[in-house]
């Protein structure tokens, strides 16, 4: 999941957007993206093998700051399902110098069997600062009452705090973040329990509509997730992504 979910995510490996304008207020982007590993929130979703990444956003400025929109990527669980779709949306109200974020966000594995209980529903509010050029600083909470692969109604939350530096007259961008995720259910993750650590520290570049971003994942689990393909699908991994505006 957008696992890494993701977002993510997530930054998700991190797939770089840029935004084609239909008015002064309403804007519209679509992006294409090829990582060499789909990682969220620190273990792979494609079983540390390459996926092919896509979506569309649409955002609007008049009153309220309103976002929607949708993602997709290919994965590998070791299941019939073999695709990903995210959809979200939510809003951005500012207070001062602070930027809220405040949205949902639905995971879907459409081909997968309804046995494994893996679709689920984020709640998300975040805020975030700028307070020098160039710089932002955002943390968030995600919360689900009915995490992925969970028997009932077992909830998962996730937070993390995020950094990002766009080095003044270049294309290029170095950010991190550091997160925990933490899951109502004993020893979801096996022997290494319901709770782990997770960051990532990279940096990206845009340029002629094209997007790459190279960035290092890792968490703390410990012993490490294995995938289907006998790999470990949870330790440090250095992922590379290529996108491409739409």
């Amino acid at each position: 999941m957008k696992k890494l979910l993701g977002v993510a995510a997530a930054a998700t490996a991190a797939t770089v957007v840029f935004a084609g304008t239909a008015s002064a207020e309403a804007s519209f982007s679509g992006n294409v993206a090829l990582t060499s590993d789909y990682v969220f929130r620190g273990i792979s979703q494609s079983d540390s093998d390459i996926a092919i990444q896509g979506g569309f956003d649409y955002s609007n400025d008049i009153g309220v700051p309103i976002y929607a929109g949708a993602w997709a990527s290919s994965i590998d669980f070791g299941l019939d399902g073999t695709v990903e779709v995210d959809v979200y949306a939510g809003f951005k109200p500012m207070l001062g110098p602070v930027t809220f974020d405040i949205g949902v966000i639905g995971y879907f594995y459409p081909g997968l069997d309804g046995s494994f209980d893996a679709d689920m529903v984020e709640l998300k509010v975040g805020a975030g600062i700028s307070p020098a050029e160039g710089l932002d600083i955002t943390g968030a909470v995600f919360y689900s009452p009915d995490f992925t692969f969970t028997v009932g109604d077992d909830s998962g939350l996730y937070a993390e705090i995020k950094a990002a530096y766009a080095i003044p007259s270049t294309p290029f961008t170095v950010s991190g973040a550091f997160g925990n995720q933490d899951v109502d259910v004993a020893n979801y993750y096996g022997a290494a329990g319901d709770n782990y650590t997770t960051w990532n520290i990279g940096g990206s570049a845009s340029f002629y509509g094209f997007g790459a971003d190279l960035r290092y994942f890792d968490t703390d689990l410990d012993p490490d997730l294995i995938g289907p393909s006998g790999d470990d699908v949870s330790d440090g991994r250095v992922v590379l992504t290529i996108s491409r505006a739409l």
